[in-house]
């Protein structure tokens, strides 16, 4: 009776699919597409962009008596970058975390 109940969650679960971890090739930036495989590409609907796949402006110190000083940092998905991405548990979002570096 144990064993069959520990099945019965297991299966429970994988029936939710929890979050995976996924990749997928951006094809599109504006608007942001990123195709998973054949049959699923995703919309920006989807996606949660974090900060490592997004522009951003931050301050930086500079050396030489510059002091602090405000910087755009360019991470913003380019088409062809391999995404990165979590899938929420099931399926309908997903956030893009980063990017592969080749």
């Amino acid at each position: 009776m144990t064993q069959l109940i520990k099945q019965i969650a297991a299966e429970a679960v994988a029936a939710g699919k929890p979050c995976d971890i996924i990749t997928g090739t951006v094809i599109s930036v504006k608007p942001l597409k990123i195709k998973v495989s054949q049959k699923l590409t995703l919309s920006e609907d989807f996606l949660i962009l974090g900060r490592n796949v997004s522009d951003y402006e931050t301050e930086i110190t500079l050396s030489g008596g510059f002091g602090r000083v405000k910087a755009t940092v360019h991470n913003a998905m380019k088409k062809g970058d391999t995404a990165v991405m979590i899938r929420q548990a099931g399926g309908q979002r997903y956030l893009v975390i980063d990017k592969v570096v080749v």
